[in-house]
């Protein structure tokens, strides 16, 4: 299993760029970095990414993060991975692109 996080461009050009990051403004925000499992993905991007373009979707296996990462409630009530301690690029399992395409963000075909 792989947890999954969206970035826009300017900020995965500076994640690695600095080998580690906070996460985006909202992370920041709330004091972790929100995550999405494979099921909960693609409402994440339309609830948060609608209409973006230039996005890199980055996947991390959970062991990597240790007990650093922990499973909370959110959006109705679903379980959602929350890390808390800074990303580092090492933690990520493989990035892509997240084009935008007619009827939404076009995730790769093998998605864990």
């Amino acid at each position: 299993m792989l947890i999954y996080k969206i970035f826009r461009a300017p900020e995965w050009a500076a994640f690695r760029a600095a080998g580690e990051t906070a996460g985006a403004p909202v992370d920041l925000a709330d004091g972790f970095i929100h995550f999405s499992t494979a099921a909960q993905l693609r409402t994440t991007a339309a609830r948060h990414f609608a209409g973006e373009d230039g996005l890199v979707l980055v996947a991390v296996a959970p062991e990597t993060v240790g007990d650093t990462l922990a499973w909370e409630p959110s959006r109705g009530g679903d379980l959602f991975p929350h890390l808390y301690r800074r990303l580092l690029i090492s933690d990520v399992t493989w990035h892509a692109d997240l084009p935008l395409g007619p009827e939404g963000h076009v995730f790769p075909e093998d998605l864990a």
